[in-house]
């Protein structure tokens, strides 16, 4: 069974979601932030570059968003394409799009956000417009009905899809959640003319908002989380603020009146985060080891352009052989790199580096397993390919907002976010060397001083003095060295006096 436990505090709301004590997701929140995920603009658009079928729009952000023409849905495209083509031959909506055909600078266009601005990248744009609701998805300009993948019964995905295309206003399309099995025809159809209504308001909006105006957010992180997890698999929603509990009361009242008892209040210490273990589970995701049960363990690593995760054997040494050994520390390595890849918040593209099998039936055993437990566990859509021949499993996950580690750390002063720093002698050799750059330049000076860090300071006054006797010598000059309890190893300071 899961729980969901909320920690409400004046500066910040953090939520978990835990499975036999075990923390799954991790959501954060606080008063200062600003996330545009899911928001509806109405944006300018700036730039058109039909080289990379890309445009730019502005949705008063410091960085303008972008728009693929991938992200543009079809109808719009298509509307666009043969305006003002009255009387001549239709267009093919299957040929390939021009988006300078479809888009100018300057005009306005309702967008939403898909995904959060990424390093160096702007908020990715979409015109595929997605509203969640408790147990559908609605896609008001996308004709299509889909179905979770979790609902297996085929007598039921039938039902479903019967139901929302009967509800569904004219040209609007959903995805059926997984919370919409076994559920009444009323529920659902209620559902669909609530985010019906929301659609409707955004568009009454847009006819008089003013260009980069934001026209409409989805509900507050708590709600939202107890929104999209609430299902029979949670046992309780634990929340620490009394205020709190008795917004998430109504909320679950008003939205699924039989979970309303789940929801309780706590108040005894330790703080709650303490008592459940979730705070020690949060720093261990921000590490790069994962011990795993067995003794092996895995070694996550993030770069911009990918993610890295390297599974170990380390104390597992098995019962059998070393098939049996790998074959179990590969099938429990995969469950658990799904749940750090949610509970990271991972997406892109992810390579994993198993350990080598040599047994066939093994490397199609372990796909079979990591792909059940993504989709048993995981909301967010993956792909996952079979081992390659170099023994590694490449897979992609869509990304959504900032991984735990962007919310939580910022990169370190001295390594840049490298992970090294330089070393002590070679920090003193580059100091060495500047000084006498800045001797030979200056070649009158007297004195000068040089002020480094601590551990520089006693490297160059035992270690290399030497070496600033021979400048001494050779350039006529006192050299003073101070030492600056502020600096960082790599900072230092030459002043002529």
């Amino acid at each position: 069974m899961r729980k969901i436990i909320i920690d409400k505090n004046y500066w910040q709301t953090r939520i978990a979601i835990t499975k036999e004590k075990k923390l799954q997701n991790i959501y954060f929140h606080s008063p200062l932030e600003k996330t545009i995920e899911k928001k509806f603009f109405k944006g300018t658009i700036t730039k058109v570059l039909p080289g990379i079928q890309t445009a730019f729009v502005d949705i008063g952000q410091d960085k303008a968003g972008f728009l693929h023409i991938s992200e543009i849905d079809r109808e719009l495209a298509f509307d666009r394409l043969t305006e003002g083509e009255e009387g001549s031959k239709p267009k093919k909506r299957y040929e390939p799009m021009d988006i300078s055909k479809i888009l100018k600078e300057g005009e306005t266009i309702l967008v939403q956000v898909s995904k959060e601005p990424v390093y160096e990248k702007g908020a990715k744009l979409t015109t595929c417009f997605t509203l969640p609701g408790r147990f559908i998805v609605l896609m008001p300009n996308i004709p299509r009905i889909g179905v979770s993948k979790k609902i297996e019964d085929r007598d039921e995905r039938n039902r479903l899809k019967d139901i929302v295309k009967n509800s569904l206003p004219e040209g609007m399309g959903a995805i059926i959640r997984t919370t919409s099995e076994n559920r009444k025809n009323a529920e659902i159809d209620r559902d669909i003319k609530f985010l019906a209504s929301i659609w409707e308001d955004i568009n009454k909006k847009l006819a008089t908002a003013e260009p980069r105006d934001m026209l409409h957010e989805d509900i507050p992180m708590t709600l939202r989380s107890v929104r999209d997890h609430l299902d029979d698999d949670v046992s309780e929603i634990i929340i620490n603020d009394k205020e709190e509990q008795i917004k998430i009361y109504k909320f679950v009242k008003n939205i699924a009146p039989e979970y309303s008892q789940k929801v309780k209040i706590y108040t005894e210490p330790p703080a709650i985060f303490e008592h459940f273990e979730i705070e020690k589970q949060i720093l261990q995701a921000l590490e790069k080891k994962v011990e795993l049960k067995s003794g092996g363990s895995l070694i996550i690593e993030t770069t911009e352009a990918m993610t890295v995760v390297d599974v170990n054997t380390g104390k597992f040494v098995g019962k059998k052989n070393l098939e049996d050994t790998v074959f179990k520390t590969n099938i429990e390595a995969a469950e658990e790199v799904a749940r750090q890849l949610r509970l990271r918040n991972i997406g892109g593209l992810i390579i994993i580096d198993f350990i080598d099998m040599t047994m066939h039936e093994h490397k199609n055993q372990l796909i079979r397993v990591f792909e059940k437990t993504l989709k048993e566990t995981d909301k967010f859509q993956s792909v996952v390919l079979k081992v390659s021949e170099f023994g590694l499993v490449q897979m992609t996950r869509k990304r959504s907002g900032k991984t735990l580690i962007q919310q939580l750390m910022k990169n370190c002063p001295c390594c840049n976010g490298t992970g090294t720093i330089t070393s002590l002698q070679s920090e003193c050799y580059t100091i060495l060397t500047d000084l006498k750059i800045q001797l030979l330049s200056h070649k009158t000076t007297k004195s000068i001083e040089l002020a480094v860090n601590k551990d520089v300071f006693n490297q160059l006054t035992s270690v290399e003095y030497n070496s600033i006797l021979q400048l001494e010598k050779n350039f006529n000059c006192a050299i003073t060295i101070l030492e600056d309890k502020n600096f960082l190893l790599n900072q230092y300071k030459i002043k002529k006096t």
